[in-house]
């Protein structure tokens, strides 16, 4: 069947590519206009329109799906259905209506968990052990739409929000075109998502990224793991922002969860800093933490250890502390 495709960021291209590949006619395909980006601030392309480009697909990007000339184009181009990943903008009931099929969103969760923009991060942050993908129908509400199919993926101990994503956007791909194959058979049923367990996932801002270090070891280190690689765990120190990567958390025994040993003892406050040969500890609402690597406003990211000895921390010195 024909199908238009629409997405913008990097996790779309997985999904852009397995339908390509599949046996339906991918005639075009929509994403976000050209955004700056980096220092310089230019106008760059998004993933899925580079690599729309390179496979030689038709690219339309409207700055707003109701735009009479983006629906009269998508007319024109007679999608039995729209798969969507990721687009970033709302589609009007107008468009909706376009492609017979509908348009049929991957979204990274088990649905109705984590509607919003940002699934993957919340459920790492919230400690959720399972998560997925989903497939459903468009439709006005945010996520509401029903559901066509599902796939589950377990979130490992150390997992940042970019290697889940990265897990998810691969197999999600083929969840996708499963699910376009399904249609075009006429064997999907959709099902409306349940009343109970609903959670939101809205957009995490750079302020959600703030470390607070009187939480437990734990919710540390999952808001950390959460936040990388974007827009990236922080916290303050001497009145600067520090940017950190993911911590490991001490154990009982005062090993660490990555298999690595303290050579230092005694309860830290939260946010106080202790310094060993080996390790930067900092303190939390329970057990202390060690810093992975550290990048200080306008430095490159380094070894916390080595960026501990370079500005020479003095006992009692704390993060957080504006």
């Amino acid at each position: 069947m024909r199908v238009v495709f629409a997405g913008t960021p990097e996790a779309a291209v997985p999904s852009l590519d397995a339908v390509a590949s599949s046996s339906h006619e991918l005639v075009g395909v929509v994403t976000r206009p050209d955004a700056p980006s980096g220092r310089g601030r230019r106008l760059e392309a998004s993933p899925v329109r580079r690599r729309a480009e390179e496979l030689g697909v038709p690219v339309l990007t409207p700055a707003r799906v109701r735009e009479p000339e983006f629906l009269d184009a998508l007319r024109a181009l007679a999608p039995d259905a729209c798969p969507v990943v990721a687009y970033g903008n709302l589609v009007p009931p107008e468009a909706l209506e376009i492609p017979r099929l509908g348009w049929v969103n991957l979204h990274f969760s088990l649905l109705p968990a984590w509607r919003g923009a940002a699934p993957v991060q919340h459920a790492i942050m919230a400690g959720d052990e399972v998560t997925g993908a989903s497939t459903f129908l468009l439709e006005r509400g945010l996520d509401t739409g029903p559901v066509l199919g599902v796939m589950t993926e377990t979130i490992r101990a150390t997992d940042t929000a970019g290697d889940l994503l990265g897990r998810l956007a691969t197999a999600g791909a083929g969840l996708l075109v499963a699910t376009l194959d399904g249609l075009e058979a006429g064997e999907l049923v959709a099902r409306p998502q349940p009343a109970e367990g609903v959670s939101l996932a809205p957009k995490i801002e750079v302020d959600d990224a703030r470390i607070d270090w009187r939480h437990p070891a734990s919710a540390v280190d999952r808001r950390v793991r959460g936040c990388t690689p974007a827009p990236g765990a922080w916290t303050t120190f001497r009145g600067e922002r520090l940017k950190v990567s993911p911590v490991a958390v001490v154990r009982a025994d005062g090993g660490f969860d990555d298999g690595g040993f303290d050579d230092g003892d005694g309860a830290l406050a939260p946010g106080e800093l202790h310094v060993t040969k080996r390790a930067v500890l900092v303190g939390t609402g329970t057990v202390p933490v060690r810093l992975g690597t550290v990048q200080a406003h306008g430095k490159k990211a380094m070894a916390a250890a080595d960026w501990a000895r370079g500005i020479r921390i003095s006992e009692g010195e704390r993060v957080g502390d504006e």
